[in-house]
């Protein structure tokens, strides 16, 4: 398959397929929401999805812009080695390269990875326990979520295989005393379980404030089942109904994202 690189003297929108143009749309709208309800961490985390039809390449935000910058045409192009398809972009490096390209190029079973850093997040992955079944958005993630240790700022591809095998089989993950991942199939699954993941650490270190000696936990039973519950239910859970609420939200707050 031909690659054509994005010419910066035509629109975006003329250049690609309805389906990459679709995936861009929602992977803005995302970054929106996310700068909108939970962080703005200046230029740093990513967003990324993979291109439909385009095998081996991906999209991402220019690293120097934040998210609340994101449009639909400024998303980047790049190939899983981190070479730009997008003409004038740099090389993709760092968090881009290191975990986003290299989730997307292993894992063939999911197309978009949320990494973020919020206060919530990064709390509840420097707590020993990690997260506590003691809120039902935390029931969704009951033996379901990885965790994997702090061992430097992803700069170098070293770093890549450790972080692979600790979320093989997983889709959520605690990076320990960083922050979060999570991967989908779609950017509207992923959006919405991120969402929860979110909540259920902001529920965390609320209650946490009683200290931990006065948390009540349900039993293991209720909890497996819970989660079974959520699994059990599909689309509806994760992101079926919310997503298209979410699109208009961004609508009346930042149409200029589909831009």
């Amino acid at each position: 398959m031909a690659v054509v690189a994005v010419k910066e003297n035509l629109s975006v929108r003329d250049q690609v397929s309805d389906e990459e143009w679709k995936t861009r749309v929602d992977l803005a709208c995302a970054y929106r929401l996310i700068a909108h309800f939970y962080v703005s961490d200046l230029t740093y985390n990513h967003l990324s999805a993979r291109v439909p039809g385009e095998d081996g390449h991906i999209l991402i935000k220019p690293y120097d812009i934040m998210f609340e910058e994101v449009t639909a045409s400024n998303l980047l192009k790049y190939d899983y080695d981190g070479n730009p398809l997008t003409t004038g972009a740099p090389k993709l490096k760092g968090g881009g390269l290191i975990i986003h390209a290299g989730l997307l190029k292993e894992r063939e079973d999911i197309n978009v990875v949320f990494h973020t850093h919020t206060q919530a997040n990064m709390g509840v992955s420097s707590q020993k326990w990690g997260l506590l079944t003691v809120n039902q958005h935390a029931m969704r993630f009951h033996n379901r979520i990885a965790y994997h240790e702090f061992k430097g700022f992803e700069f170098n591809l070293f770093m890549r295989e450790p972080l692979l095998k600790d979320l093989e089989g997983y889709r959520v993950a605690l990076l320990r005393n960083h922050g979060s991942l999570v991967l989908g199939e779609t950017v509207a699954e992923t959006f919405v379980m991120h969402h929860f993941l979110e909540f259920a650490c902001r529920g965390q270190i609320a209650a946490l404030s009683a200290g931990y000696e006065n948390l009540n936990f349900p039993d293991e039973e209720a909890c497996q089942f819970a989660a079974e519950q959520v699994a059990n239910e599909g689309d509806n859970l994760v992101g079926g109904k919310d997503w298209p609420a979410c699109l208009r939200m961004a609508d009346r707050l930042y149409p200029e994202y589909r831009e």
